[in-house]
């Protein structure tokens, strides 16, 4: 077992100090699939705004992709991988069970000692990983956290329905938080989460044992935009106001990247005025737990967002639950 030196303390604030990602190598465009479904280029794109998605090889894993993006993250933080002392993964997509995503992935790093463990909120996921990774700083259980969202969506897929293939991606993304004790705003505002569960069947991932039909992903998409729609902005900008931050103020807007006809409209309502809103699904399609990571770190590595610039996250999805912060861009 590695003693550190330097042990965590109560006290401090986090803040993100780097960003990666990682998609497959394999794009699939909007023709390809019509080429097995009754689809074509123009209804994904007028429907959901999908132009390509990535899509992983049977042999590459969650984990696989979730170190991709953790090492690349790891290495832009200048932290060396006994810094870590807490990993956490979201992710509603691993296959395996033990042991979890989040001691693969401090294994493959050489991360000696670290707290792991995986967090399943689906498309939520890495805004709730993020916030539990901030609550462990500030409580002084943790100093430097690994926080990944990825998720391979192709495994659970009904490649015959046109109405969810065309809509989902594989890939991951990650962020190093650290603590600090430096003057000004929070690098990680307080969180706005929730859930509605009694409306949680509307989108699934279920399974009737092993000799049963494979899991496939399943959502009543009617239901589900309905709920974004109308549900969701009062959420961002409550997470704004814990924050201190007046949503025309905001530089940027990361949200889960479900559907264009999704983000778009809550975008709107936020109330920000000249903020960049990630609009990543066109590129990736929808990667869930992976989204927001993957869209934000997308912005970042671009230039789009200035460091230190109030940047809006927001998740939501399967449960159906969200949550929420304001960040401030590495």
């Amino acid at each position: 077992m590695t003693t550190r030196t330097a042990p965590p303390r109560a006290g401090l604030t986090s803040r993100i100090v780097s960003v990666g990602h990682y998609v497959p190598s394999r794009a699939v465009t909007n023709d390809e699939l019509a080429a097995r479904v009754d689809t074509s280029d123009e209804w994904i794109r007028s429907r959901v705004g999908v132009a390509t998605r990535h899509i992983a090889a049977p042999t590459e894993s969650v984990a696989d992709m979730a170190v991709a993006a953790a090492g690349k993250t790891l290495v832009r933080s200048g932290l060396d991988a006994t810094d870590i002392d807490l990993v956490v993964v979201a992710t509603a997509t691993a296959v395996d069970r033990m042991p979890n995503v989040a001691a693969r992935v401090a294994r493959a790093l050489d991360v000696p000692s670290a707290a792991t463990f995986d967090v399943n909120v689906a498309c939520s996921g890495f805004c709730y990983a993020l916030a539990t990774a901030d609550h462990a700083i500030r409580n002084g259980t943790s100093r430097n956290a690994l926080v990944v969202g990825v998720d391979k969506m192709s495994d659970f897929i009904d490649w015959e329905d046109r109405t969810t293939c065309v809509i989902f991606g594989d890939g991951a993304g990650a962020v190093v938080v650290s603590g600090t004790d430096a003057p000004g705003p929070a690098g990680v505002g307080p969180v706005v989460w929730g859930s509605e569960p009694q409306s949680g069947d509307r989108i699934t991932i279920e399974t009737t044992g092993p000799t049963g039909p494979p899991a496939l992903f399943r959502q009543d998409g009617q239901a589900v935009f309905r709920w974004t729609t109308t549900t969701l902005a009062p959420v961002a900008r409550e997470a704004c106001a814990r924050a201190g931050v007046d949503p025309a103020d905001l530089a940027g807007i990361v949200t889960h990247q479900a559907n264009l006809r999704i983000i778009e409209p809550i975008a709107r309502k936020i109330g920000a005025r000249d903020a960049i809103v990630a609009r990543d699904v066109v590129d990736s399609g929808n990667t869930s737990a992976a989204s927001v990571p993957l869209a934000l770190s997308k912005l970042v590595e671009r230039g789009e967002l200035p460091s230190g610039a109030p940047v809006l996250l927001l998740g939501f999805g399967a449960g159906l639950a969200y949550a929420s912060q304001v960040i401030r861009c590495p």
